[in-house]
Order: C-alpha cells, then sequence, then structure tokens
C-alpha cells in the first residue's frame, strides 16, 4: 500500500527520515507553513522559509523519491505579533499560487484571540476569492470551540466545506466536522494530539469518508512513520483494506488534488531519483556516492 503524509513538517527532520519514510511506503508529503519554535522577528524569515518550502524541500524530498508539496500560510501562534503578521499577510498571495503550493495553510486559532481571527479571516477570504483548499490548525486547548468557530467563520467567508480540513481533530469534534461536510484530519502524535488505537476505533466507529490521517511530525517528539503505522494497526485490528487505502491515501488526495497541483498517476509510479543534481550548487550528500533509480540513465 502506497501512503501520503498530508501534514508533516519536514524541514524539522532528517534525509534519515526520507529514507525510512521512503521505505515504509511514504509516496508523498504534504508540507505546512508551521512556527518554528520561537518567534520570527520579521518578514525576511518568512520570505526565507516560505522560498525553502517551494524549493529546497521539495528537492531534497525528490532525491529519496517522496513528492513534496506545502501549504503556505500565515500561522496562528504569529498572528499575534500583528505588526509583522500584515507584513506576512502580503506574502501569502506571492507564495500560494506557486507550483506545488496545495492550499493555505497551517492558518486558524492558537489562542483564539482576535489577532488570531483577523488574520485567519484575511486568509479565508483570499483562499475563497482564489479557489483555493484550505488547511485548518485548531487550537490545543479549547479544540471544540475552536474548530466550530473554524467552521463558522470559514463559511462566513465563503469557502466551500469541501474545500476545508480541520486538523488535529479527536473524539469531541469529529462529528461536528463531518455535519458540516468538511474533511476531518488527525494526527497521530504522542501525548498531545491522537494516538494509533484511538484513530483505528474513530474509523470504526465514524467509517473512513472525510477522514485522513497524518502526523504533523516536527521538531518536537514525533514520529514521521505515524501514517504507515497506523494503517498497519488499522489491518491488524480488522479495519477493512478499502477504509485503510481511504484514511491514509485516497481522502488526502482527493481533498488536496482539488489544488490541481497533485498528478496521482506520477503518485502511483516510482520516482526517477538522480542524486547528482544539485539545488543552487548544493547536493543532498556529503561525500557519499550519489544514487539512482528507476527512469534515470546511467
Amino acid at each position: 500500500m502506497l501512503f501520503l503524509d498530508p501534514h508533516v513538517h519536514m524541514t524539522s527532520r532528517t534525509t534519515d527520515d526520507y529514507e525510512a519514510m521512503a521505505k515504509a511506503g511514504i509516496r508523498a508529503v504534504i508540507e505546512p507553513a508551521f512556527w518554528l519554535g520561537q518567534p520570527r522577528t520579521q518578514v525576511g524569515a518568512f520570505l526565507d522559509y516560505f522560498s525553502s518550502l517551494v524549493g529546497w524541500e521539495r528537492f531534497r524530498a525528490a532525491q529519496f523519491g517522496i513528492h513534496h508539496f506545502c501549504a503556505i500560510g500565515l500561522n496562528s501562534k504569529e498572528a499575534n505579533n500583528e505588526p509583522l503578521a500584515k507584513e506576512v499577510l502580503e506574502l501569502v498571495p506571492r507564495f500560494a499560487m506557486k507550483e506545488g503550493v496545495v492550499a493555505v495553510g497551517e492558518i486558524g486559532y492558537d489562542e483564539i484571540t482576535p489577532a488570531e481571527e483577523r488574520a485567519f479571516a484575511w486568509q479565508l477570504d483570499f483562499a475563497a476569492r482564489n479557489d483555493l483548499v484550505v488547511m485548518v490548525h485548531s487550537p490545543h486547548r479549547d479544540k471544540k470551540r475552536g474548530i466550530v468557530r473554524s467552521l463558522d467563520l470559514a463559511a462566513e467567508c465563503k469557502v466551500p466545506m469541501h474545500k476545508l480540513v480541520i486538523d488535529h481533530n479527536n473524539e469531541e469534534t469529529v462529528q461536528s466536522v463531518l455535519d458540516r461536510g468538511a474533511w476531518a484530519a488527525f494526527t497521530i502524535y504522542p501525548h498531545t494530539k491522537m494516538g494509533s488505537e484511538r484513530m483505528v476505533e474513530i474509523v470504526k466507529k465514524y467509517g473512513p469518508k472525510q477522514v485522513i490521517v497524518d502526523s504533523s511530525a516536527d521538531w518536537g517528539v514525533s514520529d514521521p512513520l505515524s501514517v504507515p503505522k497506523t494503517a498497519a494497526l488499522m489491518r491488524e485490528r480488522g479495519v477493512d483494506e478499502s477504509a485503510i487505502e481511504a484514511a491514509c491515501w485516497g481522502n488526502a488526495l482527493h481533498a488536496y488534488g482539488q489544488s490541481g497541483q497533485i498528478d496521482v498517476d506520477a503518485l502511483t509510479r516510482p520516482m526517477a531519483i538522480d542524486q547528482s543534481r544539485l539545488f543552487h550548487d548544493n547536493s543532498v550528500l556529503r561525500g557519499q556516492t550519489p544514487k539512482q533509480a528507476a527512469g534515470v540513465p546511467n
């Protein structure tokens, strides 16, 4: 089975992770723009970060046989620095329409402040006017209120529910999201979000329709193999193979494929790898012998 991890922060991961992910069957990833662990203090930091998501990181993933897509947006935590946030929002249209960008995201609420809502609404309105998919971050605290408000605000901004992915759901929020017709994504992340055991029970209870599994692996204690590991547990616990395929591959392709940026047929074929290639004179290698894979002439 092939897998797509539709929310993983590969900027924070090593090339060893890419190799392990490819070996586990992860054929593609989506990397949303997010908070890097400490506040950025100037707009140039965001400019370089967005550039890396559509440039170097895409190249690095391909060197290990993984298709890399991304989402561009001002994250909710840094929306609270409003003078800087206004400058960053001016960058979003510049990057959101680039090749390989499948959504505006991850955007939403952190502490559910007025500043967060202003930045969130601006980006929802931009997405609606340009017919873009939206990836929504839901708050760690007061999650259900944050998700219900996110759904309401998206509707007010005229974002179609079929183009809205609400991430970091749990047992308390899933029904609210599904009832509104949005995509319900679940993050398999130790301690703070969702575990594989709980994810199995959610798929058993609600079925796979509109359900998406991701890892959100980042600089914290997290696992970029969460999607294939959860799929394996689903299989072990008797979940139907078609349901596993939908939750760990197909649904994310349907949701983010609405961007027109994903060639599904290309994802099902082995990627041509040529590690002798360079990106701005830089290689992923440090003295190793370049590898070549299917489709690359010797």
